[in-house]
C-alpha cells in the first residue's frame, strides 16, 4: 500500500469531475430550456440556429413592415374615396350647367361650388399624410426628367422600361382657339432606335400635356409649358425610381415597390374646368369623366397592392411558423429526455462521491500495519 500518491482517489476524483460536468450541463439545459447553450454543445447546430434565429427575427420585422404598408394604402384610399365623391358631385354640377335653362347668375353660383370642390381636391392631395409623409402629392410616384426645362415628365406606365433614355426628335404642338392642345394637328417624331416603340404615337392630349402611347401598355405623358409650340431633340430620362420601397422579407432586395400616382388638378385634367357657360360645362363633363376614370385606376392599383401585402403577411406568418418549429427542434431541450439524463448523471455523481470518500480512507489503513 502507498500513501504518497493515492491513484485510486485520483481516478475517483476524475470520474466525479466528469459526472459533475454532465450534471451541470443538464442543469443548464433544464434551467434555460435550450439544448444548445453555447457553441461547444453542438457547433454546427449552434451556427445553424443563430442564422435561423436572425431570419425569424427579420421575418417578424418584415411582417410589421407589410402591415404598415397596408395601413398606408388604407389611408391613401380613404382620402381618394372623398376625392371620388367630390368628382361625382362635380359631374352633377357640370350636367346641371350644361343645360340651357340656367341663367348667368345661376351658373356663377354653380361654378363657385365647383371652384370650392377643386380647392378641396388640392388640399386633400397636399395634406393626406401617414406619419408625417405626404402620400398623394407625387412623393411616391415614379420619377422622370427631360433636358428641356419647359417639358416635364408627368407620368409613365410600369411597362415603360427603366432606367432608359427616350429621345423625341421633334414635337410640334398646335392649339385651339380656347388655348387647348389640338390633338389632330399635334405630332411627334422619334429617333430610330432611341428606345421608343416603332409604332409609338400621340394618343391623347390634356391640359398642357401630351400622352405618347405604344404597344403593351407603353405610355408616357409629358407636361408642356403653356404656349410652347416646337420642341426638338427632347431626351426623356426614365429613372424607374420614386415608388415606396417596402421591405417585405428578411434578406436584401426583398422589396415591394408601392407606387402611389400623383393626385392634382392638372393630372386630373380639371385645372381650367369651369361652369360659366353651357359649352364650358359640356367640356367639364368630359374632363370630369376622365378624372373619375383616373382616380378609379389609382384606387384599383392601391387595392391590388393591398391584396399583395395581405398575401405577403399570410406567407410571412407561415414562414415564421415553420422556421420557428425548425429552430425549436435544433435549440430547444426535450425536458423528459434531459430529465432522464439528469437523474442518471446524479446517481453517477453520488456514486463517484462515495467512491472518492472510500478511496481517501484507504491510506489510513497503513496505520494498522504500523501498530
Amino acid at each position: 500500500m502507498r500513501i504518497n500518491y493515492n491513484a485510486s482517489a485520483m481516478r475517483a476524483n476524475n470520474a466525479l469531475n466528469r459526472a459533475d460536468s454532465k450534471v451541470a450541463s443538464s442543469l443548464r439545459k433544464l434551467s434555460s430550456g435550450f439544448k444548445v447553450n453555447s457553441a461547444k454543445d453542438n457547433p454546427s447546430g449552434y451556427a445553424i440556429g443563430r442564422r435561423m434565429n436572425t431570419q425569424i427575427e427579420g421575418v417578424s420585422v418584415a411582417t410589421r413592415n407589410a402591415n404598415t404598408g397596408i395601413s398606408i394604402i388604407e389611408t391613401a384610399d380613404g382620402a381618394l374615396t372623398e376625392v371620388h365623391d367630390m368628382l361625382q358631385r362635380m359631374n352633377e354640377l357640370a350636367i346641371k350647367g350644361a343645360t340651357g335653362t340656367m341663367t348667368t347668375s345661376d351658373r356663377a353660383i354653380v361654378n363657385e361650388e365647383l371652384a370650392q370642390l377643386k380647392k378641396e381636391v388640392t388640399r386633400i392631395a397636399k395634406d393626406t399624410e401617414f406619419n408625417g409623409q405626404p402620400l398623394l402629392d407625387g412623393c411616391f410616384d415614379l420619377k422622370g426628367y427631360t433636358n428641356n426645362l419647359d417639358v416635364k415628365v408627368g407620368y409613365y406606365s410600369d411597362e415603360v422600361l427603366s432606367p432608359q433614355t427616350y429621345t423625341v426628335d421633334r414635337l410640334e404642338v398646335f392649339y385651339l382657339e380656347d388655348g387647348k392642345i389640338d390633338l389632330e394637328k399635334t405630332s411627334a417624331s422619334f429617333v430610330p432606335g432611341a428606345n421608343f416603340p416603332t409604332d409609338a404615337k400621340i394618343s391623347s392630349v390634356g391640359e398642357n400635356c401630351v400622352t405618347i402611347q405604344g404597344p403593351n401598355d407603353f405610355e408616357i405623358t409629358l407636361d408642356i409649358k403653356p404656349g410652347l409650340t416646337l420642341i426638338e431633340d427632347l431626351e426623356v430620362d426614365i429613372t424607374g425610381i420614386g415608388a415606396m420601397d417596402t421591405q417585405i422579407g428578411a434578406n436584401e432586395g426583398q422589396l415591394l415597390e408601392i407606387r402611389i400616382p400623383t393626385i392634382s388638378l392638372q393630372r386630373l385634367g380639371l385645372t381650367n374646368a369651369n361652369l360659366l357657360t353651357q359649352d364650358s360645362s359640356s367640356d367639364a363633363i368630359v374632363a370630369i369623366k376622365g378624372a373619375i376614370a383616373y382616380v378609379s385606376s389609382v384606387r384599383s392599383r392601391l387595392g391590388a397592392y393591398q391584396n399583395r401585402l395581405e398575401h405577403t403577411v399570410s406567407s410571412l406568418d407561415i414562414t415564421s411558423e415553420n422556421m420557428t418549429a425548425a429552430y425549436s427542434r435544433i435549440m430547444d431541450v426535450d425536458f423528459s429526455e434531459e430529465m432522464t439524463t439528469y437523474t442518471s448523471q446524479q446517481v453517477v455523481e453520488q456514486a463517484a462521491v462515495s467512491m472518492l470518500a472510500q478511496a481517501n480512507e484507504r491510506p489510513s489503513m497503513v496505520l494498522q500495519l504500523l501498530q
